[in-house]
């Protein structure tokens, strides 16, 4: 047996070496047409034949750029920056003289979305396909096969491309995810041996923490075209907007023990709102793949796995907007090449079966164009004639900050936003024009829109790819009403500003800064850092005339390091950076607590550290990083775990130890120890939550699911488990808003999203529940029968002293992937406040 294991390794050796010699643009390209020898080839830019190494971005934008320079086929822009500053470019690809009418052809092509769309002649129109690549950065083989494709459309020559380009308009993003390409091509570049090495066990092939899956802050990019939170999500779906392209395709990577897969996905996995035309039309598509990846001869899959349901994903979020989204999923080589099941696996291989399907897309979008076209014109015309009278309204008098952040979503997805004219009531809610919004449901996103904002409980399947639920206003904790006559909007929103806040006068006394607003936790932080005293009220009390709730901020005006004056104009630009009222106040005598009371605790400033590293869920350190550093303007330490027993934690007040943690030590746990019951306090997450019971940090009771499979086949068992997992849902949570870690709600009750099946019972205590499931909680999404029964009247979140510290636990993600912005403030809570509980 070994011997001919041996034989095998050393056959694969030698194939392997055969082909990176003989590598040339003939492995990939088709030969049924002839190349402009006047357009340079990849390799003549980037150094060599794609395969050869992992294209970086750098090298990949400067071909990209020297195609349009030679190419009266191309056009390029760059839409905006990465964090990391890399630019977000896009060509567009078509016939020259298309390019030279092409904003003609882009208006007349997005009037088929408008009312005008049955006056319009499609039999000449040409198609529009936008074709991105390698949103996942470890998942290079579609952007190096965008080398080859973008070679393919400026240098074929011939009838049959040259009827193509006259019939499409091709919106070619080389690099969905420019910093991780950048990241792995790094990785992968410098493991690379001479001789390639197919052993999975490689270095090469096992790329260290976080890996380049994610953008800059560690973000799953394919998870937010509908939240829109980061820039490049931003560029792409002004694009969108800009064209609504008829195919949108979107080129991943899988396990490298796979083969390749094209949509349509599991068919009971299409979210309800998606038109069966859709998916008719996906299935027509994928023959074109098929017949494409028979020619070659590569193994393929299609109506396996993967879903069309969360439409935040780029292969589904055109499919509620008029598209057709396809999703590609190669086989992963990793590196440059792998022994697999299937046999060795390269990476040249997995670049051709992305290139082909590229073709294949563009050969079905050009021999299905009208039916694109009339399908697109259908889809709005069918939700303009569904769409019911009336509107949404949301808005929060207390955080205009969070309703306007909504409302810039669905600024940046095309729906029309109008003020209300007068303030007004609706199911129990309060609206104002100064901090609410109407949405009106008769519009041409009306689908968009209902997507966005419904909650649904009831689902033909219960396994999901991604989260079963995303209510919008739910995400942003907002007052909400699902029907309201338009009669009491106003204008039209045409430029959304973020709310001005009316700026302080003087005071000789004192400043009160309320904690409701979203962006309390960073005016707080200005003021701490600028070393100014800070108080906070543990008790609700009114002054003249003023409610200010429990966790409003006090500024005294006396002892300060500034003077009275400069105190002043420091806080008018706090107002002004963070949109946050401050309000000037000439006395201490109130109803409630006065000013001088004790019940006003005075807050130090916070040092913050974030454990990373192997084991750490990248996405959830991620999602701090980011609400430190982009939302609340804070600094927040990395603490890598590998570096963890060589560092001072003295320095900290604060640790957060996000999702797992697994490879934290004996050694580790007992310095965290140390320093927590020194002073420190302590933040775990999801799955860290067990690690810091395990190790006596904390003690409470979980709630079992224990589950006994009955008349369950063989075939159904993962059906059946997976069914008992909690994909993401949203689940209402009842809260006592004189604890510390609810200050700043002015409801007692606030959605929470959920992704863990961690059941933690309450304290026999009730003032040790301030967070705690209703008995009823679910909002939005699918939880198994015996789940529900668990979850019921558990508790999110665990509070106990050790020692002179704290130790704090959340079950679920209060950050989730950016957009949950009504939970932000949990964590900001725990941090500023945890001293006082």
């Amino acid at each position: 047996m070994r011997i001919i294991l041996c034989y095998l390794f050393l056959l694969s050796f030698s194939v392997l070496q055969a082909q990176e010699d003989d590598l040339s643009l003939d492995y990939y390209l088709p030969s049924d047409v002839t190349y402009n020898p006047e357009i340079p080839k990849p390799q003549e830019v980037v150094g060599f034949v794609p395969g050869e190494w992992h294209v970086s971005h750098d090298r990949l934008l400067m071909y990209m750029y020297r195609l349009a320079d030679a190419s009266p086929r191309i056009n390029i822009e760059n839409r905006g920056f990465t964090y990391e500053g890399r630019p977000l470019v896009l060509l567009t690809v078509s016939s020259e003289k298309n390019l030279e009418n092409i904003e003609e052809i882009r208006k007349q092509h997005i009037s088929l979305v408008t009312e005008k769309a049955d006056d319009l002649d499609i039999d000449n129109m040409p198609v529009v396909l936008n074709q991105g690549f390698s949103i996942h950065g470890n998942e290079p083989s579609g952007s190096n096969a965008a080398l080859l494709y973008a070679y393919y459309l400026a240098a074929a020559q011939g009838e049959k491309i040259d009827k193509m380009l006259d019939k499409t308009v091709i919106l070619l993003d080389p690099s969905f995810n420019p910093d991780g390409l950048q990241r792995f091509a790094y990785w992968a570049n410098t493991n690379k041996s001479t001789n390639i090495n197919p052993d999975p066990q490689d270095r090469e092939y096992s790329e260290i923490w976080p890996g380049g899956r994610t953008n800059h802050y560690w973000f799953d990019m394919n998870r937010d075209w509908l939240p829109v939170q980061l820039p490049e999500s931003q560029a792409r779906i002004a694009t969108f907007h800009n064209w609504y392209p008829n195919i949108l395709t979107d080129h991943h990577e899988m396990g490298s023990n796979s083969t390749f897969f094209f949509q349509p996905g599991i068919p009971s996995r299409t979210h309800p709102l998606t038109p069966q035309m859709n998916q008719d039309l996906t299935r027509e598509i994928g023959t074109y793949h098929a017949d494409a990846l028979d020619e070659i001869g590569s193994l393929y899959y299609t109506e396996e796995n993967y879903d069309d349901f969360y439409y935040g994903k780029g292969s589904t979020f055109p499919d509620i907007n008029g598209s057709v989204g396809i999703l590609f999923e190669q086989g992963s080589s990793r590196g440059h090449a792998q022994e697999t099941e299937n046999g060795l696996l390269t990476f040249p291989f997995t670049i051709r079966n992305q290139f082909t399907a590229a073709l294949s897309t563009l050969e079905a979008s050009q021999k299905m164009r009208k039916d694109l076209l009339k399908y697109q014109r259908n889809f709005f015309k069918d939700a303009r004639n569904s769409a019911p009278k009336g509107a949404y309204a949301f808005g929060s008098s207390q955080d205009p900050v969070s309703a306007y952040k909504l409302a810039e979503i669905l600024n940046r997805h095309k729906i029309e936003v109008y003020k209300p004219k007068d303030d007004f009531s609706s199911n129990g809610e309060n609206f104002a024009p100064g901090s609410s919004y109407i949405v009106p449901k008769n519009q041409r996103q009306y689908k968009l829109l209902k997507a966005m904002f419904e909650k649904r409980t009831e689902f033909r399947d219960s396994l999901f790819y991604d989260i079963s639920a995303w209510t919008f206003p739910l995400a942003f904790n907002l007052d909400f009403a699902e029907d309201v006559s338009m009669k009491l909007a106003g204008n039209k929103i045409e430029d959304l500003q973020m709310p001005s806040p009316e700026l302080p006068e003087e005071s000789d006394y004192a400043y009160l800064l309320n904690w409701n607003n979203y962006m309390a936790p960073k005016a707080l932080n200005k003021i701490l850092e600028k070393d100014l005293r800070a108080k906070v009220a543990m008790e609700q009390f009114t002054i003249e005339g003023s409610t200010y709730g429990h966790g409003t901020i006090m500024i005294p005006v006396q002892n300060q390091k500034l003077d009275r004056k400069e105190l002043h104009e420091f806080l008018k630009n706090v107002s002004k950076e963070t949109s946050v009222e401050i309000s000037a106040i000439q006395t201490g005598m109130t109803r409630g607590i006065n000013l001088g009371s004790n019940q006003f605790r005075g807050i130090k400033p916070q040092n913050v550290a974030l454990i990373v590293g192997e084991s750490i869920t990248p996405y959830d350190a991620g999602e701090i990083w980011h609400l430190f550093d982009q939302r609340y303007d804070m600094k927040i330490t990395k603490l890598d775990i590998k570096d963890l027993h060589n560092t001072d934690l003295r320095k900290y007040t604060d640790i957060i130890l996000p999702n797992s943690g697994s490879d934290l030590t004996k050694k580790h746990i007992a310095q965290l120890k140390e320093w927590t019951k020194d002073g420190g306090t302590i933040i775990a997450y999801r799955s860290a939550v067990n690690l810091l019971k395990k190790n006596d940090f904390i003690d409470f009771k979980i709630r079992k699911n224990e589950l006994t499979a009955e008349n369950i086949s063989f075939g159904d068992r993962r059906d059946f488990r997976g069914a008992q997992g909690i994909g993401g849902a949203i689940f209402e949570v009842e809260l006592d808003r004189t604890h510390p870690i609810a200050f700043g709600y002015d409801d007692d009750k606030i959605a929470i999203f959920r992704n863990t099946t961690i059941f933690m019972e309450a304290d026999e205590q009730s003032y040790n529940n301030p967070v705690k499931y209703s008995s009823k909680p679910l909002l939005s999404g699918y939880i198994s029968k015996p789940n529900l029964d668990s979850i019921a009247s558990t508790v999110p979140f665990k509070h106990k002293s050790l020692g002179k510290g704290e130790v704090m636990l959340f079950t679920d993600n209060t950050n989730f992937r950016a957009f949950w912005y009504g939970t932000n403030k949990l964590l900001m809570n725990a941090i500023f406040f945890g001293d006082e509980m």
